[in-house]
């Protein structure tokens, strides 16, 4: 008996030598909506192989693929990619089968034990050299592929009925979550995808299934499982390494299409990496604003206007915490380290229900969980900055996590270098991330985040500007059972900024504001079943705001203290969503969200007679409100409703309607946040924003759901949306709600958006025409703006044209291109002079009647990466390139200035030339 076994095994080894020796042979195939007899008679013609197969079986499938010079294995793999069809190779015979594929060897250990690294051995013999590491072993593809997995405990029959199926899916390299990805079932034909923590929930008939799993940056994977009743399987995907050549093959409908969410964007941080920035660092908003309907009013200004909105309308959120100022350096830098960042989310549509308090948009940035395998790490140094982040497990059991990462500029010397007038000037910043994330069993997560920056500037050594983040959050997360799970998470989150002016020692004076905000969050969802989640939750936010305060900063100041007092407030929301799937073609999402704002004592409020403007003259009074008592409180629904009509399996139509209240308002007479802006709460005085959008989108995705097109068009409707009088004073402003106007406002446009996600070459291409006008029509108001017409907004720019493209040269060399075109900004300028009451006088036109020159600018860059050894110990690689390359002035803001008895009008640039940068990243 042990001679005939080790006869026996021999042969098997033998035929998958042979099989190798074939498969290294390489194959070259170019297929167009090729049925099964073409392809094999083809692959036969070329290859020693023979097929076996049942021909009806594969009557429905057609394949259109091109490749050059393969493995045989490979060109297989790719060939029966995303289809239900198995292969399996036995010496130089070939079996197609569909569902599962046939096993040609026994199960190894049946009769005694093998050696240990038989099956690696094995199976890359049989397969080609496909495998990803699952801690210390490495495993093949084929091995985990094949195996029928058991679900739920096991019985001599299986039942009838359904059962649930769920559990995570992950980067095999080291334990991340994978968000977005897409899980297909064959028999079924029902899908789903995974949320935000990498977890799926099916619920299917009892039975054998087999499941095919997609997602973007990683090889196509499946697994095969027999479902007896609800349990759990996790899944592991490994990196995918894009070839040099494009492949084409017919694949499943992808998310763009087939979800109901409309105007909701990914970037991962990959995507966001290749795109050129100024000094060479991945910025997040920067690749943000690269998207259609997304603008910033200049250049290297903080914050970013959507489809019409200010930059106080949204709502920007790092790992669930608010961050009121997401930019470092006058804005040249984002505030999120791309370091840690995993991905980017930026909803401008039919947001989800469980989002509010804001009118235009949500940004949703996740960080990564920290590798649970083993300690890596990566470091960069550029011109201005440098940065380093490091990441393991804690302990040995794979369950406990962390990440950290930090940045520091140095970035003086380039400020020594300008003229005479700023080199005493300085400027610096820095940023943490701290997270850690902690497995306790199958049903309960707990993570935690915490976030701190600090900026400060000083020009000429007469002012000192500050501003600084605070932010921590804690999630708990817990699985209910399969098809039900929950999110509790609270947190605080802190803002603030101060000038000191110490120019005179008689005026010097120290200048402040501050945002406190203690938050508290329910999310659950619920599976029905494959075609039906409901998702339901609450929120509250406490706030506390100190909108402005001026104080001595030295002892021989005469500056008289003053502040405006504090404002609380208390805004929740509950919230139910319910998504459905009517058929296979139909789909529709509907949410309502209820939000109620309530402005909270100690205050003292100014009383006005009523149905006349807020003055001093139709002042009557005062009223005092203790601490906790609520002084005025708003609310209402909010409703969120979207549909989605597939027009095959890669065209689908979309609509969407949303309602949106917002509750906090920034003052501003600037276009883009400052250090002297005023933030204020809704109030007696003060109405909440109100907002509603109706969208209409055609999708359709090419070349095999690696070219993703769409176009989108819209309309919106503001209310209460504040604007400020001619000359009015915002910043210390006792009664500032007699320097503010109420008004209506309009936008509207098409959006246009062709992105690649694979290849050589990849990126994206937009375009929009936006239009945004806001009117004051309040009668109350005696001298309205522009007599109650509209007005564009300071943010109105019509045109607005952007492109990103990255093409890999080979794997170690790349080179990225963007070109952003837009509309200059609109602004008050000027026109003449006249003399009034004894005394010159200078005459405006309309607010926002003339435009700045329109802002062009191309950027290229160059990577060149290290050698890609998997087992070398640091990698590196170089980015080097040209900001601005046509050296175009671009202006940054205009001002008119008086002088010698002319009004002369001058344009400030930032980078009015062109700008070399370069940077050297490492990682272990």
């Amino acid at each position: 008996m042990r001679i005939f076994l080790l006869l026996f095994f021999g042969l098997l080894i033998s035929s998958a030598v042979s099989a190798q020796t074939g498969n290294s042979t390489p194959v070259s195939v170019n297929y167009t909506s090729a049925g099964i007899e073409a392809i094999v008679t083809d692959l036969e013609s070329k290859t020693n192989y023979h097929f076996y197969y049942d021909k009806p079986v594969f009557d429905s499938l057609k394949v259109t693929l091109r490749i050059e010079r393969q493995s045989f294995a490979a060109v297989l793999e790719q060939i029966f990619a995303n289809t239900p069809y198995q292969f399996a190779i036995a010496g130089t015979d070939v079996f197609l089968t569909k569902g599962t594929a046939l096993q040609t060897t026994l199960v190894p250990g049946i009769f005694e034990p093998v050696p240990a690294d038989y099956i690696a051995r094995k199976a890359a013999a049989a397969t080609g050299t496909r495998k990803f590491a699952t801690g210390n072993e490495v495993v093949p593809v084929a091995v985990i592929e094949n195996k029928t997995y058991v679900v739920g405990t096991r019985t001599n029959t299986i039942g009838k009925g359904n059962a649930t199926i769920a559990g995570y899916i992950k980067e095999a390299k080291n334990g991340e979550p994978i968000i977005g990805a897409s899980i297909y079932v064959v028999d079924t034909k029902t899908s789903a995808a995974t949320d935000r923590f990498g977890y799926y929930s099916l619920t299917l008939p009892k039975g054998q299934h087999t499941i095919l799993i997609k997602a973007i940056g990683s090889n196509d994977t499946r697994r095969q499982f027999i479902l007896y009743a609800d349990g759990k399987l996790n899944i592991e995907m490994s990196e995918r390494i894009e070839k040099l050549r494009e492949v084409e093959i017919s694949a499943e409908k992808v998310a763009n299409v087939r979800s109901t969410q409309m105007g909701a964007i990914k970037m991962n941080i990959k995507t966001m990496k290749e795109i050129p920035t100024v000094f060479g660092e991945t910025d997040v908003l920067r690749a943000v604003t690269l998207l259609p309907g997304v603008q910033t009013v200049g250049e290297s200004t903080t914050g970013f206007n959507v489809r019409g909105g200010a930059v106080d309308q949204n709502l920007i959120l790092l790992n669930g915490a608010t961050v009121y100022n997401p930019a470092h350096f006058f804005g040249f830098f984002s505030a999120f380290n791309p370091d840690v960042v995993k991905d980017v989310e930026l909803y401008k549509s039919t947001i989800p229900e469980k989002f509010g308090g804001r009118l235009s948009s949500v940004l949703d940035v996740a960080d990564r969980e920290g590798n649970k395998k083993k300690f890596t790490g990566t470091a960069g140094i550029g011109l201005l900055t440098s940065r380093a982040s490091v990441e393991g497990p804690i302990g040995s059991s794979e369950k406990t996590s962390f990440i950290f990462g930090g940045r520091v500029t140095y970035s003086d010397w380039l400020i020594k270098s300008l003229p005479k007038l700023y080199n005493k000037s300085s400027a610096s910043f820095h940023d943490l991330n701290l997270d850690i994330s902690h497995k306790f069993n199958d049903k309960n997560d707990l993570y935690i985040y915490s976030y701190l920056s600090k900026d400060g500037f000083s020009l000429n050594d007469s002012s000192d500007y500050a501003y600084g983040n605070r932010n921590v959050a804690i999630k708990w997360k817990h699985n209910f059972n399969n098809k039900f799970y929950g999110v509790v998470s609270g947190g605080m989150d802190h803002y603030n900024y101060s000038i000191a002016d110490k120019d005179n020692v008689v005026t010097a004076q120290r200048i402040k504001m501050s945002i406190d905000q203690s938050n508290f969050k329910t999310d659950f969802t619920y599976y029905v079943n494959t075609k039906h989640t409901v998702t339901f939750g609450t929120s509250a936010i406490l706030y506390d705001l100190a909108p402005g305060s001026r104080s001595p900063s030295t002892s021989g100041s005469l500056i008289i203290p003053d502040a405006v007092p504090q404002q609380k407030g208390l805004e929740a929301a509950v919230y139910l969503g319910d998504k459905f799937d009517v058929t296979d073609k139909l789909s529709l999402s509907a949410g309502l969200r209820f939000s109620g704002f309530g402005s909270m004592g100690p205050a003292i409020v100014n009383n006005y007679i009523p149905g006349l403007p807020k003055s001093e003259a139709t002042f009557t009074g005062t009223t005092v409100y203790d601490g906790g008592k609520f002084i005025k409180t708003y609310g209402g629904p909010e409703v969120r409703l979207s549909g989605r009509y597939t027009l095959g399996d890669n065209t689908s139509i979309k609509a969407g309607y949303n309602t949106m209240r917002q509750y906090i308002h920034l003052l501003t007479n600037t276009t883009a946040i400052s250090p002297t802006d005023v933030y204020q709460l809704s109030d007696a005085n003060i109405k909440p924003q109100y907002g509603d959008q109706v969208s209409l989108g055609l999708y359709r995705n090419l070349k095999a759901n690696t070219v993703e097109t769409s176009v989108e068009v819209y309309y919106k409707r503001l209310r209460d949306y504040l604007d400020y009088k001619d000359g009015a004073t915002l910043f210390l402003n006792h009664n500032i709600e007699r320097d503010i106007i109420s008004t209506t406002g309009k936008a509207y446009g098409v959006e246009f958006l062709v992105r690649k996600t694979a290849g050589t070459l990849t990126g994206l291409a937009s375009y929009a025409y936006s239009r945004t006008f806001l009117r004051q029509d309040d009668p109350m108001v005696a001298s309205p703006v522009n007599r109650g017409e509209y007005y564009p907004a300071n943010f109105d720019k019509p045109h607005a044209f952007n492109f990103t493209g990255s093409y890999h040269i080979t794997h170690r060399y790349s080179v990225a291109l963007n070109m952003t075109y837009s509309t200059g900004r609109p602004i008050t300028a000027p026109v003449a002079k006249y003399y009034y009451a004894g005394s010159e006088r200078v005459f405006y036109t309309d607010r926002n009647a003339v435009r700045i020159p329109d802002y062009f600018r191309t950027d290229i860059s160059v990577t060149f990466d290290g050698n890609h050894k998997i087992n070398q110990r640091f990698h590196s690689s170089v980015t080097a390139g040209l900001y601005n390359a046509t050296g175009r002035a671009n202006p940054y803001s205009t001002f008119f200035v008086q002088e010698a008895g002319r009004v002369n009008g001058y344009q400030m640039s930032i980078f009015a030339t062109v700008l070399p940068f370069i940077n050297y990243n490492v990682r272990f």
